[in-house]
């Protein structure tokens, strides 16, 4: 057996997967949604495929694209999300402060 022969060919997501937008935050083509979303909600409710492509109204395909493009992504999608969470923080922390006065 050669090295192609058990090394998968990379899968296109391109049909499902845009980042032209939001931020280039990952998200399912032509929805609001993004692929950390997905993968979030999969982990933290122990949603299968079928749970997260009702939850989202999405189809199972898009569902199965994002798991994919989330964990061949991961590292790049948590520093976004962990920048997003900051920039969160930072007007929570500031809103936050304008009420006390």
């Amino acid at each position: 057996m050669t090295a192609q022969e058990i090394i998968p060919a990379p899968v296109d997501l391109s049909k499902y997967i845009d980042s032209k937008f939001f931020g280039n935050r990952p998200h399912i083509r032509g929805r609001r949604i993004w692929v950390s979303m997905i993968a979030s909600n999969a982990a933290a409710n122990h949603w299968d495929v079928a749970t997260l492509a009702h939850e989202f109204s999405l189809t199972e395909e898009q569902v199965l694209a994002a798991l994919l493009y989330y964990r061949e992504h991961k590292d790049e999608i948590d520093r976004q999300d962990a920048e997003e969470q900051k920039k969160f923080d930072k007007a929570y922390e500031q809103d936050g402060a304008s009420d006390k006065k």
